[in-house]
């Protein structure tokens, strides 16, 4: 197991409470992310080093892209909406979710076939961003098409995290941060089908898994709050690399730069001096492709 030191930086410092929720943006050549806690939508350009906010009215979980480069997909605590910059604060809402406010969406990613799959968890994010304290219990893992139609494919989650696809689109990768799991299934590209679940990475003594990315050689890369740390994780679900970060909690990560070799990884907020920052890690290997939401 190699370890990697001292090859982080930190590229933006927002300040952010609970940062999460990142995707590179190729034809802006810049990086989106959230903070949860401050209904907030961040941008940041290398080519500038400037980071650009947008303000919401609730939480604000993940940022996708969509098959129009001009729109994003954006997954709030209480619906799924499609948004544009030129045209903030409005917001085409296509799914609400009627648990709400019981209950809240958390991570999510795009899979192949241009549907997003995004965990529900029980709303920890009060009116003011305040956290609160719940039990965390009752989650669903859900699949929202193109069309706004919803099914539901797992039960009985804690915290949702980690949404990834294998390289060939066969496997897909979800985790629940308070089962301490990341979790194997059959993906059906033709009918977005999941079935065979078994464990994949179970257990790990160090942290808890927490939002992920997919390198083209079908490693998943892992963020581990708690822990201060990425992990690389090969497809027969060992430890080859660990990064040592300079936060206690880091929260999710996303390839990106224009050879998709550079790893941006949030945080969120704890005693550290640069916690709540945007970091980024030039890596040897390019991330898997980025998946898009299928617009009707």
């Amino acid at each position: 197991m190699a370890v990697i030191e001292n090859h982080v930086k930190c590229v933006a410092l927002p300040g952010d409470i609970c940062g999460e929720g990142p995707v590179w943006h190729p034809e802006e050549s810049a990086l989106y992310w959230t903070d949860i806690n401050r209904f907030l939508v961040h941008r940041y350009t290398p080519a500038n080093g400037a980071t650009h906010t947008w303000m919401f009215e609730e939480p604000v979980a993940s940022v996708n892209l969509t098959t129009d480069h001009d729109r994003l997909l954006l997954v709030f605590g209480s619906s799924v909406g499609i948004w544009s910059p030129i045209d903030h604060p409005n917001v085409k809402t296509i799914f609400r979710l009627l648990e709400a406010p019981g209950m809240r969406f958390n991570d999510s990613r795009v899979d192949p076939r241009g549907s997003l799959w995004v965990g529900t968890m029980r709303n920890n994010v009060g009116n003011g961003g305040e956290d609160i304290d719940v039990p965390f219990e009752d989650g669903v893992l859900y699949r929202i098409d193109p069309d706004g139609s919803a099914s539901e494919w797992k039960h009985g989650l804690g915290i949702p995290n980690t949404l990834a696809w294998s390289p060939d689109n066969t496997t897909f990768y979800f985790g629940d941060s308070t089962a301490n799991a990341i979790y194997q299934f059959d993906y059906n590209r033709r009918s977005g089908e999941i079935s065979n679940e078994r464990p994949f990475f179970v257990n790990f003594p160090h942290g808890a898994p927490d939002g992920s990315a997919m390198d083209c050689n079908g490693f998943l890369w892992n963020t581990r709050p708690g822990a201060s740390r990425l992990i690389r994780i090969s497809p027969d679900g060992n430890v080859d690399r660990t990064v040592d970060l300079p936060v206690l909690r880091p929260t999710s990560c996303t390839f990106g730069g224009e050879d998709f070799k550079t790893i941006y990884i949030t945080s969120a907020r704890s005693a550290d001096r640069l916690s709540g920052s945007v970091f980024a890690l030039r890596t040897e290997v390019e991330g898997s492709g980025q998946h898009r939401f299928r617009l009707a």
